[in-house]
């Protein structure tokens, strides 16, 4: 069974997307840690996020399991992870990876931007996260103030809508909810409700 959690930045779908793979047995991938990854790798070696070379490479070269640094959960990594996206040559690289995961074992839960639309259009659940700017923005800032980031609430939101209109208008795969997913606004509700709300989704599609 491959579930898909697509959503925008800070709308909860990868907490999300990882207790419903806890729930199921299933295994969780959060794809935007992928293109963090590259963004970092190129970086590191010294590269410009602009540079289309080094960014192919980064991602066909894509180490999974450095994806645990704790640095790419930090605010600087999703922008150029959002600036790397959009390069469709990336996307291709890192395509094959995502699909040979979602297809081990029982299947898996993936959380990202295309899941439903390009990588599983296949999947037999979809669920599109969504929430308010600002909510996401109080999320964001919450998260990093307790990791003792130092980032405001007004950087933070004005860094979002940057993201969505980035990862909204870029040329391949967009941020979009595929036709047939179920959409989920978690504005108003906190991780358990959200759980509850996508399993009653889940259990209508599949059975319990």
């Amino acid at each position: 069974m491959i579930i898909a959690i697509d959503g925008p930045a800070a709308s909860g779908k990868g907490t999300l997307a990882k207790r419903i793979a806890a729930h199921y047995g299933l295994g969780w991938l959060d794809t935007g840690l992928l293109y963090r990854a590259v963004a970092r790798d190129v970086v590191v070696k010294g590269g410009r996020l602009e540079d289309l070379g080094a960014a192919i490479a980064a991602a066909r070269a894509i180490d999974a399991t450095t994806l645990c640094d704790p640095h790419l959960r930090g605010p600087r990594a999703g922008d150029d992870a959002s600036m790397i996206a959009k390069i469709p040559e990336v996307r291709a690289a890192l395509l094959d990876y995502q699909r040979t995961f979602a297809q081990q074992g029982k299947g898996a839960v993936l959380d990202g931007r295309d899941i439903g639309t390009v990588v599983c259009p296949d999947a037999r659940v979809k669920i599109f996260v969504t929430a308010s700017d600002e909510a996401r923005a109080r999320r964001r800032f919450l998260e990093h103030h307790g990791r003792g980031d130092t980032i405001t609430y007004e950087e933070l939101l004005a860094d979002i809508r940057r993201r969505d209109a980035r990862d909204s208008n870029r040329s391949v795969a967009p941020l979009a909810a595929a036709p047939d997913a179920i959409l989920l606004d978690t504005t108003d509700l906190d991780a358990d409700q959200a759980f509850v709300a996508a399993m009653k989704i889940i259990e209508k599609k599949v059975g319990k």
